[in-house]
């Protein structure tokens, strides 16, 4: 079962109020308690680490020798990957600016009087930058049904793409897995195919021609047929997890788990690529949900928030955040209401249409700097 999150509903009481806080501080030298290690204690600490950074801030690294008066050498690790060597104890600076966000683990090997030992410490990575607050007006409010647990919602032409998921409501009422081309206009499909019962949908793209939609927990995407809706073939996930949300940059595609990974994949056979974690300047940003991408970036809904986040697909950085709460007060109000679910941009128009699970209407917006 998905878990709320109030991560960004605190976010936004951040920006409202002015008090969005820094929290790269510093901390005394590292401890030995901090390695993990439960054999003998490391005669060692690191000098002056701080418990977080930011992207691209430089990690200046050096060893609290008391204990070890002469040192030969000592070579630094990230992740178990060899960042760099010094003589003695000099300091080794490192620039943090490959590394993808959350904890980093450090190691570093001492090596004094023909002996080596080692001692490791984490740190936290987050964005350089607080995210922004967008506003939005209103352009134009449509029918959608009220019946569609949304999961994924696209453009393709003038019409929309959108992928329900077969989700049970307070009522018990449980929907129907399905993807469908609707007139964005009148809410009406012109194509629809539902999927098995046993089958929970969720986000879904267009690219080369071709459908994907992720499932829920079946560990597979269907490929489909864009003009017919038939299925082509099924993809395997590269490993075993949820699939969320769905999204493209014309060339790869781009997959969230409900965490703060958003991973890039091949489209020939789901294999993984690449990924990045999303991160503010103060905290990881976890449960992104359906996905669209537009001029470059990703923009998000974030599970149980009723709201969208901008997202650099190269770093990570959530760069800006979008409060939508307010249109869930403008439709009708039912037992089974659910959460605002559901991207799609209209290239022509420059707006954004933005939906939710169960709603009875789409809006049509557009965001302002």
């Amino acid at each position: 079962m998905k878990k709320k999150s109030y991560l960004i509903s605190f976010m936004l009481m951040a920006i409202l109020s002015g008090c969005t806080e820094n929290k790269h501080n510093n901390t005394n030298t590292a401890s030995s308690a901090q390695s993990g290690q439960s054999e003998e204690s490391p005669t060692f600490t690191f000098d002056n680490i701080k418990q977080s950074y930011a992207l691209g801030e430089d990690l200046v690294l050096k060893i609290n020798n008391e204990k070890m008066p002469k040192l030969d050498s000592v070579v630094y690790y990230i992740n178990d990957i060899k960042i760099g060597e010094v003589n003695g104890n000099e300091p080794f600076k490192y620039p943090l600016k490959h590394e993808k966000f959350g904890k980093q683990i450090i190691k570093a090997i001492v090596f004094s009087d023909g002996k080596q030992e080692e001692n490791t410490i984490s740190i936290d990575l987050f964005a350089s930058t607080p995210p922004r607050l967008l506003q939005y007006s209103i352009v134009n409010i449509y029918p959608h049904d009220i019946k569609a647990f949304t999961q994924g919602l696209e453009f393709y032409g003038d019409n929309l793409i959108e992928s329900t998921g077969n989700g049970i409501g307070p009522s018990g009422n449980k929907g129907k897995s399905s993807v469908r081309m609707t007139n964005p206009k009148t809410g009406e499909p012109i194509k629809k195919i539902e999927l098995d019962d046993s089958i929970f949908g969720e986000g879904a793209t267009v690219l080369n021609g071709k459908l994907y939609q992720l499932t829920y927990k079946n560990n597979i995407a269907y490929v489909y047929d864009i003009n017919t809706l038939s299925v082509i073939k099924t993809l395997p996930y590269f490993q075993p997890m949820e699939g969320w949300g769905l999204t493209s940059d014309g060339k790869n595609l781009y997959m969230s788990n409900g965490s703060d990974y958003i991973y890039t994949l091949n489209p020939l056979d789901f294999s993984k690529s690449d990924y990045i974690r999303a991160a503010t300047n103060t905290a990881m940003v976890d449960q992104i949900n359906e996905m669209e991408w537009v001029k470059g970036k990703i923009y998000a809904n974030f599970f149980m928030e009723d709201v969208i986040g901008q997202i650099d697909p190269k770093t990570g950085t959530v760069e800006a955040l979008v409060d939508l709460s307010k249109l869930r007060e403008n439709v009708t109000q039912h037992v089974d209401l659910d959460v605002l679910n559901g991207i799609a941009y209209n290239r022509k128009s420059n707006t954004f249409f933005v939906t939710g699970k169960n709603w009875d209407k789409m809006f049509e917006i557009k965001l302002i700097e």
